[in-house]
């Protein structure tokens, strides 16, 4: 494999990794961010992003000399010409439900001149369809491509995802650029799909939505399941084995979240309207996602006995899902603030112990402590599958909340381990 010249410009969750992984691989990275502090943190090796693996490949980048990091948005381009760029900038969702592109087109804006003749601008970022032709306008120069690279990265396995791909796509005008990012990642044994830049961005939002629709589908399922006296489980795991829908995201929860699929799905909801198409049922699975959540908190009410008015409620995980320390969208975050709407005084425990904005902070207790979290509680509620929380010492729990009972939304706890603590279980899809 020959090695490239990259630029990264952003080193968020998708920058970082990229950089950091395509170092890996041999090339010589340099990635830029405006932030100064985390450039200066990224610099001496510093990650403060929870993902696995990816402290040690920074560390490794740094040391082999492939990987630098810069706050100066200029600097890539003063020396030897780069054969990539790779944007990795935040497209958040803006009051309409359209992805924002203002930090796209500032840059663009900013190194349109400096880019190399010959310069391959790939864009990572999750953008609407035609983002690469307005960039190319932007650009204005016939010596600079563009390419759209999305990126396939769950939070929490980023690097595992990055180097172990399902599929790298690339699209562009230009075969031989789309071809000339496709070699970045030689030898990782992926499939590999060159086409338009449309199609490559259509398939980020195409593929996100779906998995949404998948776990918003599994959510009405648990719901049918309790009516029903049936146990979830049973239903997916048998709808697992059939390899037409295969078993993944058929995990009933508190709703879908995170950084991508709320963001994605109202995107693509808004590139539909545009286009003049009525995708009725990705509008639906937003809906029942909000519907979900509305769900627990009736599970939740029942079992404090009819009221959350003044009733003090544990929380058992804040972050989107196990793994990050993320909680951008969260559910447990929107199932929390539903509960509070009703009165209740909430008190929640989470691993990483995560940093909630003032407003939210003002109406929720993070604890660094289980014991604390379900002291004087009337109900325990398991909202993030943290595999640590099965390992808690339930029986010690059990004499220290008023009310031993617990709402398990994930269905990660051993009914049976509980029961024998002294807890009442409600699962969530499961016949009591």
């Amino acid at each position: 494999m020959n090695s490239r010249r990259i630029a990264v410009v952003g080193t968020g969750y998708v920058g970082l990794t990229a950089g950091a992984c395509l170092a890996s691989l041999g090339h010589d990275v340099v990635c830029v961010d405006i932030d100064s502090a985390r450039v200066a943190q990224l610099g001496s090796g510093t990650v403060t992003l929870l993902e696995e693996g990816l402290p040690e490949l920074v560390a490794e980048g740094l040391a082999a000399g492939r990987l630098r990091f810069t706050d100066d948005l200029h600097e890539p381009f003063a020396g030897d010409p780069v054969d990539v760029v790779f944007l990795c900038l935040p497209t958040p969702m803006g009051p309409d439900g359209a992805a924002d592109l203002s930090a796209v087109t500032a840059v663009l804006g900013q190194l349109r001149d400096e880019f190399p003749p010959g310069c391959v601008v790939a864009i990572k970022s999750t953008v609407p369809v035609g983002t690469s032709d307005l960039a190319r306008d932007l650009i204005g120069r016939d010596d600079v491509f563009l390419v759209s690279n999305p990126e396939f990265l769950r939070e929490g396995s980023a690097v595992e995802d990055f180097l172990r791909p399902d599929r790298v796509v690339a699209g562009s005008h230009s075969r031989e650029a789309a071809q000339r990012v496709l070699d970045l990642y030689a030898g990782l044994g992926a499939v590999t799909r060159i086409t338009t830049p449309a199609g490559a961005e259509l398939v980020k939002y195409a593929s996100n939505c779906f998995l949404a629709l998948k776990v918003s589908y599994v959510n009405v399922l648990a719901e049918l399941s309790e009516r029903f006296g049936a146990d979830v489980r049973d239903v997916v795991a048998a709808m697992g084995d059939d390899h037409r829908i295969g078993g993944s995201f058929l995990a009933p929860g508190p709703g879908w979240g995170g950084s991508c699929f709320p963001k994605d799905t109202n995107a693509l909801l808004s590139m539909a309207r545009s286009a003049g198409v009525d995708f009725a049922l990705l509008r639906a699975s937003l809906d029942t996602n909000r519907q979900v959540r509305a769900r627990i908190v009736d599970q939740v009410r029942a079992a404090a006995g009819g009221t959350l008015r003044d009733v003090r409620i544990g929380l058992f995980g804040l972050t989107f899902k196990a793994g990050t320390d993320d909680v951008r969208d969260s559910p447990a975050l929107a199932v929390a603030e539903l509960l509070h709407a009703e009165g209740a005084i909430l008190t929640a425990y989470d691993p990483t112990f995560p940093v909630l904005d003032a407003g939210l902070a003002a109406r929720l207790t993070v604890t660094d402590s289980p014991s604390i979290a379900v002291k004087g509680a009337s109900v325990l509620v398991v909202l993030t599958e943290w595999p640590q929380f099965r390992e808690l010492d339930w029986g010690r729990l059990a004499e220290l909340v008023e009310s031993p009972n617990i709402v398990d939304t994930r269905n990660l706890l051993d009914p049976e381990v509980v029961r024998a603590a002294g807890f009442s279980w409600t699962g969530n899809g499961r016949s009591r």
